[in-house]
């Protein structure tokens, strides 16, 4: 899909603010609030807005561990993979899960609320799961950047 000027003002318009008003839009971007309107629908009929969120400090809310876990698995295969992407994408405490080249096939940020609790998501989940071959967790010390906002 081919974004037009308009709609790259529109997306980053909503990645700073998304609870914007339709017509605080409309007047950012320079259109009349039901164009505006039209183009914010289509884009999300499209698949380019997927959604909207609120950003939550996780610190604030008792979950200050981000772990940053790299899995390999015993074998790439199809099956193996699919399996892996079903368990993980059911454990809320995965916020993140991409497949990777490398060494590893997949890098994973686990947000929890302490040691303890990272121990506990190990032993009862991540370990249990067929076809893990092994897990390498680096544990961050501070956020320097955190972005939603994609460079549109």
């Amino acid at each position: 899909m081919e974004l037009d000027p308009i709609d790259r003002r529109i997306i980053a318009a909503l990645q700073s603010d998304g609870r914007m008003t339709a017509q605080e839009l409309a007047d950012r971007v320079g259109l009349s609030s039901s164009p505006c309107a039209r183009r914010v629908r289509l884009l999300e009929e499209r698949g380019v807005i997927t959604g909207y969120t609120a950003v939550i400090d996780q610190d604030l809310v008792d979950l200050p561990i981000s772990v940053f876990a790299s899995i390999k698995l015993e074998r790439q295969r199809e099956e193996e993979l699919e399996r892996f992407n079903t368990a993980i994408s059911r454990w809320p405490e995965v916020v993140d899960c991409y497949l990777m080249t490398g060494q590893r096939d997949y890098l994973l940020r686990i947000v929890v609320r302490d040691l303890h609790a990272y121990d506990r998501f190990l032993k009862e989940k991540l370990t249990r799961l067929d076809g893990v071959a092994s897990i390498e967790s680096s544990f961050a010390l501070s956020q320097i950047k955190r972005s939603n906002q994609l460079p549109i």
